[in-house]
């Protein structure tokens, strides 16, 4: 199918790579080899519509009938809600006929129960303008819209999303993956190309060759994800950005196992909130626990809160520190210049980012965020979800 595509139109293959993803993030055991096989069966069986798309995507992917009510939610999701796939499916869980297109099929009245029949509609002839050949063509062009979709929401700021796009949005962060660096750890592990030789190992293991030490064991110092905190604003000014971010907070907890923190004129932990994995309950709940939301802003008094309770105690050594916030602080910027230096010297590295930055005309002279900025390692903007990839990049960039 994808090779009647228009030129320059995205690839059929890589929309089938991302309905499975999202199809085994929605619960529905979807592997690698099933994602390959449906990929292969667009390739081979170019599906000319969607009604045909769903059916070559429902006989490779699925492998029981329990999954089908999940199926046709993310179906009908992912490709807009073109058609309603449940509305073709029947008694006996049969695919319309070929020449049926969606929206032909009608229920059953009582007439049709008598035994009255319905007439149904024929394939129009070859060369018909208004036959199946301009419905298919709008069958593809409405694939590709719903793919464009994510696309156009990869580079919209988030303060001009609508509640719809924000529940779009939760879906394509469940999908990001926030990998801080790896740390060497104080342990050591086995290893065939260890660094250093254990003797009392190998001694231990000779006893099993008559004391002849025929292996030689090695180990090397293991690595460990350093730990992720994430500190975002929620006062007024970033109330438009403080939707998105929390949802980021809500995966970097479940994947990452940050810590996440959100103040505006004191500091509120939400890790235990946040661990939830429905992200409408976790969010509802985070909601309930932070009570300054859209409040004012005391940057420098939330990081020293931070620091005193948390930070000084293990959670900020040695630890990839990420601040979202504007840097309108309220307080005395000079308080926020000094937590700033105590967190930097805990950290390994300190990630700010302000959505402001993305404005070419925005230079952080003034106010908070120039007391800040001369300890912060990155700074970025993250405004949009494109932007977003330079917040990972500088996660998981790793300085050894």
């Amino acid at each position: 199918m994808s090779g009647e595509l228009a030129p320059g139109g995205p690839d059929l293959a890589e929309v089938a790579g991302r309905f499975s993803h999202l199809l085994h993030a929605a619960g529905v055991p979807v592997t690698p080899e099933r994602a390959g096989r449906f990929a292969s069966a667009i390739d081979l069986a170019a599906p000319a519509s969607i009604d045909e798309l769903y059916w070559t995507a429902r006989v490779t992917l699925l492998t029981g009938q329990a999954q089908i009510a999940v199926f046709d939610r993310v179906f009908a999701q992912v490709f807009g809600g073109v058609i309603d796939p449940a509305d073709q499916r029947g008694e006996t869980f049969a695919p319309p006929p070929a020449h049926v297109r969606p929206g032909d099929q009608r229920p059953p009245t009582a007439g049709d129960r008598q035994g009255a029949t319905s007439p149904v509609p024929s394939p129009n002839p070859v060369g018909d303008p208004g036959g199946d050949a301009g419905s298919d063509d709008d069958a593809r062009e409405t694939i590709l819209a719903a793919m464009s979709t994510d696309e156009r929401l990869r580079n919209k700021d988030f303060a001009s999303l609508t509640p719809e796009e924000l529940r779009r949005l939760r879906i394509l962060l469940a999908r990001l993956k926030v990998a801080p660096p790896p740390r060497r750890s104080r342990r050591r592990v086995r290893h065939p190309r260890g660094d250093r030789f254990d003797l009392r190992a190998t001694v231990a293991a000779s006893h099993r060759t008559a004391g002849d030490p025929v292996e030689r064991i090695r180990r090397r110092q293991r690595t460990r994800p350093r730990r992720l905190v994430l500190l975002c604003d929620i006062s007024g000014s970033m109330e438009p950005y403080s939707r998105a971010y929390l949802q980021l907070l809500h995966s970097a907890v479940g994947g990452a196992r940050a810590e996440a923190f959100v103040f505006a004129t004191r500091l509120t932990r939400l890790t235990r909130d946040l661990r939830v994995r429905q992200p409408e309950v976790a969010l509802q709940r985070a909601g309930r626990t932070a009570p300054d939301w859209s409040g004012g802003t005391r940057i420098g008094a939330a990081l020293k809160a931070f620091t005193d309770d948390y930070g000084r105690r293990g959670m900020a050594r040695g630890a990839v520190v990420v601040i979202v916030s504007d840097g309108w602080e309220r307080d005395d910027p000079a308080v926020l210049g000094e937590q700033m230096a105590r967190l930097s010297r805990l950290a390994h590295r300190i990630v700010w980012v302000n959505p402001r930055r993305a404005s070419p005309r925005y230079q952080p002279l003034v106010g908070g965020m120039a007391a800040a900025l001369p300890h912060v390692d990155t700074f970025v903007s993250g405004h949009s979800l494109a932007a977003l990839d330079e917040v990972v990049a500088a996660i998981s960039r790793d300085d050894r």
